[in-house]
């Protein structure tokens, strides 16, 4: 065959596949070939540039980054929200619908769902959230104690519940503070029935729902009284703590900042944590920039969904 011949088999082929919409083992028939035949022109049509396959992104979308950014800490997933600013509640808006989507569309039958009280974030995601048509049997499970300041404690409940009717689920509380003021009352709080029957389900989280913390207590997290005291969080900073997920503290390189304080703690660590098939951090904007980068380093999310002037940064 000559060139111009193989060419022009080339080029027909490409046309009645791409243009005609017609299936390879129509053409196989039409043209007298093996679909294998076919198959490897097509192939081959592409090498010659004969086709140009592109693919127009849609404004908002950023594929590219997400694409950098998992290959760069080695992530199973990357969501990048499109934000007009870089204000917090622009940006809370942004991550919680796009996290409320993600959610949506890649929640499994039977999951246990892991969520963190105390997250504004995490609370967007769930006011965006449509409830799902079909029933998910998921259990959705508090994996930091819910109970706090009476004012700021009915958004932790709310958001637990609030999944678990979005996601037509069973919701699990953890009837505990997050911080305790010794160990010795946290010994007496798992003496209590529920709160062993929360925590015992912290190594069977299949979907862990994560917001990323810095050292200086959230707005939310401050209202809930789950906090340490100043000389408490100095005491990290010098330690070199930068983040936290459920109030479990991690230095830049993503390694665990060991202190008494996590013996105060009710809530998911970090290793049961890493465990979950789907770890999800959900956290963005500047000011959290080095936690997230410390949360990605010490592989302690294997999921993102961020924002895009944060994206632009982590790459």
């Amino acid at each position: 065959m000559g060139r111009t011949d193989e060419l022009r088999l080339l080029s027909k082929v490409a046309h009645l596949y791409y243009e005609g919409e017609i299936t390879q083992p129509q053409i196989a028939e039409q043209l007298h070939l093996s679909q294998a035949t076919v198959s490897r022109l097509l192939k081959r049509a592409r090498q010659e540039n004969i086709v140009r396959i592109t693919v127009s992104q849609p404004r908002g979308v950023y594929p590219q980054l997400e694409e950098a950014i998992q290959k760069r800490y080695r992530l199973k997933d990357v969501i990048v929200a499109d934000c007009n600013n870089q204000g917090e509640d622009e940006i809370l808006r942004g991550i919680g619908s796009a996290a409320a989507f993600y959610l949506e569309t890649t929640i499994d039958q039977g999951e246990i769902v892991g969520i963190s009280s105390w997250s504004e974030t995490l609370l967007a995601m769930v006011e965006a959230m449509q409830p799902l048509l079909r029933v998910s049997n998921v259990k959705v499970v508090q994996i930091l104690g819910g109970i706090g300041n009476p004012g700021a404690e009915v958004h932790a409940t709310n958001l637990t519940r609030q999944l678990a009717a979005r996601l037509r689920g069973e919701a699990v509380f953890l009837p505990a503070p997050g911080v305790l003021a010794s160990t010795e009352a946290k010994k007496m709080f798992y003496e209590d029935q529920f709160v062993r029957e929360a925590t015992q389900l912290f190594d069977r989280i299949s979907l862990a729902l994560v917001g990323i913390g810095t050292v200086e207590p959230s707005r939310m997290l401050a209202r809930s009284g789950n906090v340490f005291a100043p000389l408490e969080l100095e005491m990290l900073r010098t330690r070199g703590a930068v983040g936290d997920v459920c109030l479990r503290f991690f230095d830049g390189q993503g390694q665990p900042v060991i202190t008494p304080l996590n013996e105060r703690v009710i809530g998911m660590d970090l290793e049961q944590l890493k465990s979950a098939r789907r770890a999800v951090g959900i956290a963005g904007g500047l000011r959290k920039l080095s936690a997230i980068i410390g949360a990605l380093k010490g592989r302690w999310i294997n999921v993102l969904i961020t924002d895009r002037f944060t994206g632009e940064k982590l790459v």
